[in-house]
């Protein structure tokens, strides 16, 4: 699929709207707006596939990918679900974080991951791409949408926390100091820093940090799709932690069709 026929959809249950994305038209999904709080994934599987199973884990801003089956009790601690079972609703919750959602067209595995700036730096999303390999899924099946999340021109964030998750896209990161990772995060292409105003401070693009991460592991940018909306610039649809320092948030899933 050509990025630019890519859309972003807005859909309605009980009046309330939530977001799909046209690269995964096959696979039932949504991005959930704050208008559906406080209901948990429970409640919403069923405007997706009224017989689907729901999954969630206890978020912990790592870098765990867990499967459905690995599941030992309600709340595992993980940031990623992946399932290869028919019928399973997969869900991550999100306020500033990225939520992304990832469907193999081939197999109709899917997967739901939080990637906030730890486990960005942590590269939870190339964990996710390889337990979908690990289950024999080919790389150019997969498509992968990263949803509603703080935008890079407003997320303030200290040159250190940047340099942190800017090594996950540099080598010889042990020998790298911080001036020289922000140097090369400068020199990308459509690079994922934007200046501040503030001395020791940048703005950082996390979603597109993932983007570079997936490309660097061969993922084509077709199969790549970016949710041109930002939770803390749009207060009419998403809670954000760095806007309100509210903890509230609004959950995205996706539903195998094996």
């Amino acid at each position: 699929m050509d990025t630019k026929t890519v859309t972003w959809t807005w859909e309605y249950a009980d009046n309330l709207p939530y977001l799909t994305c046209s690269l995964l038209a096959d696979f039932k999904h949504g991005f959930f707006t704050q208008q559906f709080a406080p209901q948990t994934p429970e409640l919403l599987t069923p405007i997706l596939n009224e017989n689907a199973q729901s999954f969630r884990v206890q978020q912990v801003h790592g870098n765990t990918v867990l499967s459905t089956n690995e599941l030992i009790e309600t709340l595992s601690p993980a940031d990623g679900l992946i399932t290869n079972a028919e019928h399973h609703a997969v869900w991550v919750a999100s306020a500033d974080c990225t939520p992304v959602l990832i469907a193999d067209r081939n197999t109709g595995q899917v997967a739901a991951v939080h990637a906030g700036w730890r486990g960005t730096a942590k590269r939870i999303v190339p964990e996710a791409i390889a337990r979908f390999q690990n289950q024999g899924t080919r790389l150019e099946n997969l498509l992968i949408a990263l949803g509603p999340a703080i935008s890079g021109p407003v997320y303030q964030v200290t040159e250190a926390v940047a340099a942190e998750v800017g090594s996950s896209l540099i080598q010889n990161t042990e020998t790298s100091t911080t001036e020289s990772i922000l140097n090369a995060l400068k020199s990308l292409i459509n690079s994922p820093l934007h200046p501040d105003e503030k001395e020791d401070r940048v703005r950082l693009d996390v979603r597109r940090v993932n983007e570079i991460q997936l490309e660097q592991l061969g993922v084509k940018r077709e199969q790549i799709a970016i949710a041109p909306y930002c939770t803390y610039q749009q207060p009419e649809y998403f809670f954000s932690y760095r806007r309100s320092q509210e903890k509230k948030v609004q959950w995205s899933g996706i539903v195998s069709k094996v």
